[in-house]
């Protein structure tokens, strides 16, 4: 099923096991999983594929980088009884062309979409260039629903982020999945100069989900950051200052929300939520399943 064909859409993102889990490990973590997540009612589960980024940023990592098991993999050995659309990452400079060409063609494209990521930086040494992975996926699997990552922290510094967008669309993309959204304002900037773009152009805007991730520890605020997330100072303070800043930081990201669907909403932006999961911390997981509860039964 193709996420640029549905509602206003609910997406929900883990990452796969770390790559030391053994087999049975992996499916409890599956089954768990499929488990807390099916009454959601999701339009997709998203199985995020983790690479180093140290060579992005050279600050110290508030959290050590863990290699995971390749979500393809995890996605067709341990989540078969998973009966949603699911959208699978692909950092495709991990991957040699053959793999990649391999992984495309087995896939369902009523069943699985994918999202191409490149290379962290420009210096990193890759098996496949974006460029690459896109003309793969064009000669072998056409039909396979492609997303791409936008980031409005970058529109903030450039005002360009929209014309990536464009050309990610006419590359093939019918999606699109944000980076972590703390910046509302930053969000509806990019989404609006992408949507009076796509209409100057006569063009029909692809989807933008924005992603929301709760957060439940200064650490993981700092990770936040050190990923490139634009968290305001406002917000930071409140979290810092809270005695609880797991519930400071799923206020923010239902308000958040409801600021991003009602101004999507009356500009017309086709657009939906993804709410991020990768924390192992139980609180955590379940604040954010809490708000994708919340998001499906009160959309903004």
């Amino acid at each position: 099923m193709d996420p640029s064909q549905q509602r206003e859409r609910l997406f929900f993102s883990i990452t796969p096991p770390r790559g030391s889990a053994s087999p049975e490990e992996a499916q409890r973590i599956a089954d768990v999983t499929i488990e807390r997540l099916r009454p959601l009612d999701l339009d997709a589960l998203v199985v995020y594929d983790i690479d180093d980024e140290s060579d992005r940023n050279p600050d110290e990592r508030p959290f050590p980088y863990l290699p995971t098991q390749d979500p393809g993999d995890f996605c067709s050995r341990h989540l078969a009884d998973w009966d949603r659309p699911l959208v699978v990452y692909r950092c495709v400079g991990k991957y040699d062309p053959t793999d990649l060409r391999s992984w495309l063609v087995a896939q369902d494209p009523r069943q699985v979409s994918t999202v191409f990521v490149g290379s962290s930086s420009r210096t990193k040494p890759v098996h496949s260039t974006l460029t690459e992975a896109l003309a793969l996926w064009r000669s072998t699997s056409p039909a396979l629903p492609l997303g791409a990552v936008a980031i409005p922290e970058r529109h903030t510094s450039s005002g360009q982020e929209h014309e990536r967008m464009l050309r990610k669309q006419e590359d093939g993309a019918s999606f699109f999945v944000t980076q972590v959204v703390y910046d509302a304002d930053a969000a509806k900037s990019m989404a609006s100069d992408y949507f009076y773009a796509c209409l100057d152009r006569d063009l029909e805007p692809a989807p933008v989900v924005f992603t929301l991730s709760v957060c439940g520890s200064l650490k993981t605020l700092a990770f936040l950051q050190w990923l490139g997330v634009d968290v305001p100072r406002w917000m930071c303070n409140d979290m810092e200052r809270s005695d609880d800043p797991l519930s400071a930081s799923f206020d923010h990201c239902s308000a958040t929300a409801a600021d991003l669907a009602a101004f999507c909403r009356r500009l017309g932006v086709p657009f939906g939520f993804n709410v991020e999961s990768v924390s192992i911390r139980r609180a955590e997981i379940a604040a954010s399943v809490q708000l994708a509860e919340q998001l499906r039964t009160e959309p903004g």
